[in-house]
């Protein structure tokens, strides 16, 4: 059983984010840039894939990288992600002992202020818990991923319409489709604090967005769903803006959603 690291870079070379994410697998790295290029080196006796596109947007090159997979395990990445050593085999060793996996959720250390999961046990994830993982967590068996048809909205995450949640709507989808996800309480990296490319703070627009994503995810629970996560969190989500301001932003994405997905006016 191989791991294979499916990252998307901005603007790197293949040397330098194969040293700065310390990788010690097979990798494919989809570097949005502006041009067209690949690449294909060793790294400490692995493989690194690297293509080079001049598009934008983290769906489309996670998606780009899904198609150019080819070992057992895929481990979704991006170029602030940081390794541990033996990240590898502590993958491989946890779906060896559970065989029911189709794909598995690590611990992936983010900072405090925005972190929305920490894994202590391994249990299995069910629809009205997946939107707090992101998908830097996931590592799912290449030919299941395959078999499901499942790939990443090209309307939510960076570079999108919608500023996050591309990560919770594919794994709600994955587990649709009747696949099996489970978390274990074993830690594969760390993320080195950058600018991020989406987040600027927990203004309107990311609570609007958010409702948006919540009536992709629960329909019409969308609005129970979405005060449950106010109020979870409203430690650090609501520290400059009231819950009721909140929940009514969230209020309007969940409107839209509705009007977007079922053509509501």
């Amino acid at each position: 059983m191989k791991v294979e690291v499916l990252a998307s870079v901005m603007n790197t070379s293949v040397e330098q984010i194969a040293k700065q994410m310390h990788l010690q697998s097979d990798a494919v790295i989809i570097n949005q840039c502006d041009k067209l290029d690949y690449e294909e080196i060793k790294y400490q006796g692995n493989t690194v894939r690297f293509f080079s596109f001049p598009d934008r947007g983290i769906g489309k090159s996670r998606n780009e990288a899904i198609l150019r997979a080819d070992r057992d395990i895929c481990l979704f990445s991006d170029e602030d992600i940081v390794y541990e050593d033996g990240y590898e085999q502590k993958i491989i060793d946890e779906f060896e002992k559970n065989p029911d996996a189709d794909m598995i959720l690590f611990n992936v250390e983010i900072e405090e202020a925005r972190r929305t999961y920490f894994i202590t046990e391994r249990k299995r994830v069910h629809w009205y818990n997946c939107g707090r993982y992101g998908a830097v967590s996931f590592a799912v068996r290449r030919d299941k991923l395959l078999a499901s048809g499942v790939t990443f909205s090209l309307l939510f995450g960076g570079g999108a319409k919608y500023s996050n949640g591309e990560d919770s709507l594919f794994l709600k989808e994955f587990m649709d489709k009747g696949y099996h996800v489970y978390t274990a309480p074993v830690k594969i990296g760390r993320e080195v604090a950058e600018e991020s490319s989406w987040f600027y703070g927990y203004n309107e627009k990311f609570f609007h967005d958010r409702g948006v994503l919540y009536y992709a995810l629960y329909g019409k629970a969308a609005s129970v769903m979405a005060l449950r996560f106010l109020l979870a969190h409203r430690n650090n989500l609501c520290r400059e803006t009231a819950v009721k301001q909140a929940n009514i932003w969230m209020k309007q994405g969940i409107k839209e959603g509705k009007r977007l997905w079922n053509g509501v006016h």
